[in-house]
């Protein structure tokens, strides 16, 4: 199971304790800050695409969209999710639980600017049920194959 891998994960450097599961979904954004207890916009959402043949994950904040022009230009590729069952095969979590937590070498993970007016955000922990409280320096410190920060997400500032 794949909270089992976070927990796994998160164990040796303490932070297994901070997982939190729920007896509800927090498979979606506004499911999980149901379940959090805080507005959709802290919830830390994983995003998988394919760039090159290769996995990435961009977590962003819950009320950020993927801009497809700074995605393009940050990835040099159209944005293309991965499906429900490429996501599990190759991210090795299931789509409602993907975390930047737990995965194969392969996979890097990009963090979104959208996460930064945030002390604290709430990524899954591997399952459609779970969450972890961190800051951006430890998400960013945790996240299995960080690579960088980027800025290619839409709909999270005043743009007008």
């Amino acid at each position: 199971m794949s909270i089992e891998k976070v927990r796994a994960y998160l164990r040796p450097l303490g932070l297994e304790g901070r997982i939190r599961e729920f007896d509800i979904s927090s498979a979606t954004v506004e499911l999980a800050a149901v379940a959090v207890g805080v507005e959709g916009a802290r919830i830390a959402k994983s995003l998988s695409f394919k760039v090159e043949d290769k996995p990435v994950i961009v977590v962003a904040a819950g009320d950020a969209k993927v801009d497809n022009s700074r995605y393009k230009a940050q990835f040099h590729t159209k944005a293309r999710m991965l499906t429900h069952e490429e996501a599990h095969d190759l991210i090795g979590h299931d789509v409602g639980g993907v975390c930047p937590f737990a995965l194969p070498e392969d996979v890097k993970v990009y963090l979104d600017v959208s996460l930064r007016r945030f002390e604290t955000v709430f990524p899954a922990a591997g399952s459609g049920n779970s969450a972890i409280e961190l800051t951006c320096d430890e998400l960013e410190r945790y996240s299995s194959n960080f690579t960088a920060w980027v800025d290619v997400c839409k709909a999270w500032r005043d743009e007008g």
